[in-house]
């Protein structure tokens, strides 16, 4: 299983804690030391699953908008964007439990033209606020239908170090990795009022795979 960059920190942590508890369990347990390392090999296999990297085919878009990340659509409605956009558009957001695959990806092909980091709370990622109030990264694209999108990683309750490796300028292209969070957390993606949009509230959604909906050039 190939395991993701962002892991190394993480799991080197893990590994110490993991190999200390696990001595101190034998040498003053014994026998009885399974009843703690089980348990304990049980969340560090969890830590390696969470960083996985899997392999997917991805494929060229144009008027296609691609699920940035693995996760559960949980609201589709029309907002008011005022960090970019500064008008009405329409946001989808889809949640990310610990186990899901935690890669975010570029929704749409085109120009990244704005990005901005915002230090904020840590609600819970479901919550209709934490689209403004938590900690979060906002990035636009210029897409290839000539459309504005902005799509939002944001940190949740657990989820405390969000990571993006774009720049403006930097050509994005649909279904590839633009950045990470950890831990559990929400991306939110604001569209056109006249997009058609194909995911629905409930959705299981497959980061750079599955088409959430449509612009027209």
């Amino acid at each position: 299983m190939k395991l993701h960059k962002e892991s190394k920190g993480t799991i080197t942590v893990a590994s110490i804690l993991f190999a200390i508890i696990a001595a101190a369990s034998i040498y003053f347990l014994e026998m009885w030391s399974l009843l703690i390392i089980v348990p304990l090999l049980v969340i560090y296999s969890l830590v390696f699953w969470f960083f996985r990297v899997p392999n997917r085919d991805i494929l060229d878009h144009v008027e296609n908008v691609i699920a940035p990340v693995d996760g559960k659509v949980v609201m589709i409605k029309e907002v008011e964007e005022d960090e970019f956009i500064k008008g009405k558009a329409i946001q989808v957001s889809i949640f990310m439990s610990p186990l899901n695959v935690h890669i975010c990806r570029y929704p749409v092909s085109g120009d990244v033209i704005y990005k901005k980091y915002h230090p904020g709370k840590y609600l819970v990622a479901w919550h209709e606020k934490s689209s403004t109030e938590n900690e979060r990264t906002t990035i636009a694209v210029q897409s290839l239908t000539n459309h504005k999108v902005v799509f939002r990683q944001i940190a949740g309750y657990v989820a405390r170090r969000i990571v993006f490796y774009c720049n403006e300028g930097d050509v994005a292209k649909a279904g590839h990795e633009f950045g990470f969070i950890k831990f559990g957390s929400r991306m939110d993606v604001f569209l056109p009022l006249d997009t058609e949009i194909i995911c629905k509230i409930g959705d299981i959604t497959k980061g750079g795979i599955d088409v959430i909906a449509k612009m027209r050039d």
